[in-house]
């Protein structure tokens, strides 16, 4: 696995999602739940980015989403961006870079109108598996608290 343009080389394909969210966010919850899911990713822009297609069976209700994920070569940062059909919104980007084969991206974003700090990882395993974590942070990140995993397997 290599950094920089080719960060995400990895995770093109297609992949079974097995998805695991705590029931309450920011709220000192213990209860996860899981779901399965699948997951297509194909590159854009001649590499330099890609696009997924999400298909959540949550039981809350399923739903479609998707990643825009861009790699910006002057400053060697990429930008993540979400997009579901539960809400017209864009969600503010994630940003960060892979280093020692783990990627780590950082945003600020609104949780039940309050200010967050969100952090995401992508981290590959082996060639047919790799793991996505999101977690909030409402201290500014002197503290985390991981509410979404999604474990990735090649079908």
């Amino acid at each position: 696995m290599t950094g920089g343009a080719h960060g995400f080389d990895f995770l093109h394909g297609a992949w079974r999602v097995t998805h695991r969210k705590l029931r309450a966010r920011l709220a000192g919850a213990r209860d996860w739940f899981a779901f399965p899911g699948t997951l297509q990713v194909d590159p854009v822009l001649d590499g330099l980015g890609n696009i997924d297609i999400n298909i959540l069976d949550d039981p809350n209700g399923a739903y479609r989403a998707h990643s825009l994920r861009l790699f910006d070569v002057s400053t060697g940062l990429w930008s993540i961006w979400w997009i579901d059909r539960r809400s017209t919104a864009i969600d503010p980007p994630v940003i960060g870079r892979f280093e020692g084969g783990k990627g780590t991206f950082f945003g600020d974003d609104l949780f039940a109108g309050k200010p967050i700090r969100v952090r995401t990882t992508y981290e590959p395993i082996d060639d047919a598996r790799a793991e996505w974590t999101q977690a909030f942070s409402d201290d500014g990140g002197a503290s985390w608290e991981v509410n979404w995993v999604m474990e990735f397997n090649r079908p």
